[in-house]
């Protein structure tokens, strides 16, 4: 069993909850998060990216010189890539790098992500996040009494918290999500995982729901 720390919003230590690990796959398989973190990161490639070829740049297709008798080495058009301004030798064109995985590996490997949270004393539970005041600096008060200012971390909810998320999108480097969209990558992402006692308890009801697993 895991044990975890339950703070307050003011960072006092209010008792412990215990994890079991079988609950989050029992066991962390490195190279299944690799593959799962590549896959999320080759999903948010835009592969807009665009050179012209030799047959696309403008220019004669005409060879410069003869090909003997000039002294000089032999030379086709300008359009070629060994001259400035010729065209892109087998250049990136526009493509599409979206792939997925077995749905049931990318659910595997977000509760492995927040287990290795666990393991490795990353992760941290709070009471409650009900701020008095929607306002910036209540959150980073919060982060600073739990000794996570200046430390990137992972907020989560329960369900979708429009006051918490207002109050924290304006902090570098904090991340708000419900239980519901972790994915791997958002996990591992961030240095610290914290989460509510609520949202703890929907993490340990089941996998992400689909949305998540298409980010």
């Amino acid at each position: 069993m895991i044990t975890l720390n339950v703070y307050n919003r003011q960072g006092e230590s209010v008792g412990t909850v215990e994890v079991d690990p079988a609950e989050f796959g029992g066991e962390v398989n490195r190279q299944l998060l690799h593959d799962v973190v590549l896959m999320h990161l080759a999903n948010q490639r835009a592969g807009t990216h665009s050179t012209l070829r030799r047959g696309e740049v403008a220019g004669s297709t005409k060879k410069l010189f003869r090909q003997k008798g000039t002294g000089n080495a032999r030379a086709g058009t300008r359009r070629t890539n060994k001259r400035r301004g010729g065209g892109t030798a087998k250049g990136p064109k526009p493509r599409d790098y979206e792939y997925h995985l077995p749905r049931k590996a990318v659910r595997a490997a977000t509760r492995m992500a927040i287990l290795s949270k666990f393991q490795d004393n990353e992760a941290l539970v709070v009471e409650d996040l009900t701020l008095p005041e929607v306002k910036t600096k209540q959150m980073a008060a919060v982060l600073k009494a739990l000794k996570l200012k200046g430390v990137s971390c992972l907020v989560g909810t329960a369900a979708h918290d429009p006051n918490i998320y207002r109050a924290a999108r304006n902090i570098d480097g904090v991340e708000v999500a419900p239980a519901s969209q972790f994915n791997a990558y958002t996990v591992l992402k961030q240095k610290r995982l914290v989460l509510t006692r609520a949202a703890l308890d929907e993490l340990r009801k089941g996998p992400p729901t689909k949305a998540a697993e298409k980010q």
